[in-house]
């Protein structure tokens, strides 16, 4: 089988790759499960270097490495740019920070020593989408590696040039051959992976249908998965809401990546008192983006990863409006050679609607009207994800309310759009996944929290 790499913004095919058989994939997890014996037992400070060393060489190679996402999934340069830094940042976050995280904790008993020791598991197997192609990666692997863990990554079929870069920056920075892998694959292996004793836990980023395989999967072998799924994310605009600032900011997250973010405001959910205005100024706000060439750093808009995505958020687009609801941006695909899709606006969007009731991964905006703050709380809610949401309001405390203790969601940020940061946990609830990525308790996800008593 074939792993082709398709531009979007050309539709040209620009490399094609040859899948791995079963055979070749169980003999590289065998050897990184060899090499993971030796690695387990290196220092902190020795798997500090090379993180550390990783990071630096992500920051030599941004232009490059930027410019191979956007020919792979469209990503525009400063976007593929700025996601490189990230991951730069992550590594140096998880080499300097290790140390505390991993400290045994000592624990008063009647034992002369007591502890909690973390300890490394094994090898995880990471499944990794497209649309971040090297931050989804580090995120997991920065603290799976200084934990003492080894990885072995299966990648979007469209992304295989950036899989590969990974395993190679790894091997640059010096980490033993074998400690991080790359396999390129297609769906069919990944159940037959899970089931490889070598493999100790999973950890998947993508649509909740994929989540359901893998976690089923990985419940079945009794191994720890970690998912981090989809999102219909609630921004609440309420009435004392700054509306300029409230505009700008979730058309932003709205845009970003074009649309194809798990954790970008996805439901618009405005106080009927200021939707008029909100409206007006939110349409003519996605408007104004220039949408083109992602090469081109004028345009702030390239186009979606593949023709069949694009063709899936067009046919959501339709089936809301055959249900009631109204197109007042864009909602056409254009004329024009790539997968792109523009700027769009749906109002009068109604439970029943995929505009409502779906993730739209794509550039596409619902605008729904609540008649106070207590119903505009209900609609935020009315999901069956709930991984990020935003409140929008000039009355501080009371958005930190809502945000801690009304908006069901992983995360919820007030008067800005929900972000991922190395220094905070990231993941959702309900059909957005379970367990966290990131900080101090994405590294706990993959250790032996280990018991030690000594008599």
């Amino acid at each position: 089988m074939k792993l082709e790499t398709i531009n979007p913004a050309t539709e040209e095919v620009l490399r094609s790759y040859d899948s791995m058989s079963a055979e070749q994939v169980a003999d590289i997890i065998e050897k990184t499960a060899k090499a993971n014996e030796s690695w387990q037992l290196t220092t902190l400070e020795e798997r500090k270097a090379l993180m550390l060393k990783a990071g630096d060489i992500l920051l030599s190679r941004k232009e490059e490495l930027a410019a191979l996402m956007c020919e792979e999934m469209g990503k525009n340069l400063a976007g593929g740019e700025a996601e490189i830094e990230k991951c730069a940042a992550a590594c140096k976050y998880y080499a300097l920070n290790a140390e505390k995280f991993l400290q045994d904790q000592m624990v008063e008993t009647d034992y002369s020593v007591s502890k909690i020791s973390y300890r490394p598991i094994g090898v995880v197997f990471a499944v990794m989408p497209w649309n971040f192609p090297y931050w989804q990666v580090f995120r997991f692997a920065c603290p799976a590696l200084m934990a003492g863990n080894g990885g072995v990554l299966k990648h979007a079929s469209n992304v295989c040039g950036s899989a590969l870069a990974i395993e190679e920056i790894f091997q640059q920075a010096g980490f033993p051959e074998n400690v991080f892998r790359t396999i390129l694959i297609g769906n069919d292996l990944v159940s037959g992976i899970i089931e490889n004793p070598h493999i100790k836990a999973v950890t998947l980023t993508g649509s909740t249908g994929a989540g359901k395989a893998v976690g089923s999967k990985a419940g079945e072998m009794i191994k720890k998965s970690v998912l981090e799924l989809g999102g219909s994310d609630p921004y609440v605009v309420l009435a004392d809401a700054d509306i300029d600032k409230a505009v700008n900011v979730c058309v932003t997250s709205r845009l970003l990546n074009a649309g194809q973010s798990c954790i970008a405001a996805k439901r618009f959910v405005v106080d009927k008192s200021v939707i008029a205005e909100f409206t007006e100024k939110f349409v003519a706000a996605m408007a104004d983006k220039k949408m083109g060439d992602p090469t081109d750093r004028s345009n702030e808009i390239g186009p979606q990863a593949r023709l069949d995505l694009r063709d899936e958020l067009h046919n959501q687009v339709l089936k809301s409006v055959e249900k009631g609801a109204t197109v007042l941006l864009g909602g056409e695909i254009p004329d024009m050679k790539g997968a792109y899709y523009p700027p769009t606006v749906l109002v009068g969007v109604k439970p029943g609607m995929p505009a409502y009731d779906e993730e739209l991964f794509g550039p596409v905006a619902a605008i729904i009207e609540a008649e106070d703050e207590e119903d505009a709380i209900r609609i935020a809610n009315d999901t069956e994800f709930g991984l990020g949401g935003g409140v929008f309001t000039e009355d501080l405390a009371r958005g930190e309310e809502i945000a801690t203790k009304r908006i069901k969601a992983g995360a919820c940020f007030v008067n800005d759009f929900v972000k991922s940061d190395s220094r905070l946990p990231f993941g959702g609830i309900g059909e957005s996944g379970y367990g966290r990525e990131l900080s101090y308790y994405g590294m706990h996800e993959f250790v032996n929290v280990k018991t030690v008593c000594v008599a």
